[in-house]
């Protein structure tokens, strides 16, 4: 009876590994052609801007040509985060928790496939951050006052 059940629970782990790592394949795939797309995009596009463009227009260019590398540098840094996803696929920790090892749920991976933490150690770790942020906050602006009463 417990290999039954120790059978059908890896079964349903790999299926679920299965299904999550066609996500991430799927995933990537569309990332790298809107990756590539906009390279291409902001690479022909700013060649033909430039021809005659007073200075407004070219720092409009200027500006939306800013827009266009933030959003490859941001969508090629999610590529890199389901790349580690994948390759944590291949090693069999996909889908475990990075803190507390407990295994990662199935709608968390859906909504956000290459996440490290449970929700729960997420929370913890983003309240601690929070806590760090204000404590630095006060330590600055206590500086700040000091600085003002000399």
């Amino acid at each position: 009876m417990a290999t039954t059940t120790k059978r059908v629970k890896t079964a349903v782990k790999e299926s679920r590994h299965g299904e999550l790592k066609q996500m991430l394949e799927d995933r990537r795939r569309e990332l790298m052609n809107e990756v590539q797309g906009r390279i291409r995009d902001v690479r022909t596009e700013g060649v033909k801007d430039r021809e005659v463009l007073d200075q407004g227009e070219s720092s409009e260019v200027d500006i939306q040509e800013d827009i266009e590398f933030a959003l490859i540098q941001m969508k090629s840094e999610t590529l890199n985060k389901i790349n580690e996803a994948l390759r944590r696929t291949e090693e069999g920790t996909y889908g475990n928790c990075f803190e507390c090892g407990d295994e990662i749920a199935q709608a968390r991976l859906r909504a956000l496939p290459f996440a490290v933490r449970c929700k729960d150690c997420e929370e913890a770790r983003e309240n601690a951050e929070q806590r760090e942020r204000m404590v630095a906050q006060k330590s600055r602006s206590s500086a700040l006052f000091f600085d003002m009463s000399n």
